[in-house]
């Protein structure tokens, strides 16, 4: 057996180190956030699942989940998991333009931040049309 054979059956492969190596890119990063931002989403639905199952234990339970949610604690809570919410659905409308066919006008490629911009308005819209739908326009 030759010297070179020997040697190289003595070697481990090379594994490439993977702690933390999302923090070694700040595209990552943000990648990152806005994963750990879903459980946000989660912890929201939960809530609402929850808001569900008291009201099919009866006004009574009902009202004891409503009073919960008027404490401090879940105020605060709620207030974290609406600016999680908000970064969530921003770093979404963000990722949009790569997700989507590429669009174009009058021959020319509609831009990145314009249909990132026409999704951000058409929500805006399309909740502020619920929102006066559920409260009731003023007369």
């Amino acid at each position: 057996m030759s010297k070179l054979t020997a040697g190289s059956a003595n070697r481990r492969p090379y594994r490439r180190p993977m702690a933390g190596w999302y923090k070694r890119d700040p595209f990552f990063v943000r990648y990152m956030w806005r994963e750990v931002t879903a459980l946000a989403v989660l912890a929201y639905a939960v809530v609402l699942m929850f808001g569900v199952l008291r009201l099919s234990q009866g006004e009574a339970a009902f009202n004891g989940w409503l009073a919960a949610l008027r404490s401090p604690l879940s105020i605060v809570f709620h207030l974290v998991l609406l600016v999680a919410m908000v970064y969530h659905v921003y770093t979404w409308f963000e990722v949009m333009p790569k997700t989507m066919p590429i669009l174009r006008s009058g021959g020319q490629r509609v831009a990145d931040a314009t249909i990132m911009r026409a999704g951000i308005i058409a929500a805006v819209v399309g909740n502020l049309v619920l929102l006066a739908i559920v409260w009731g326009t003023p007369s």
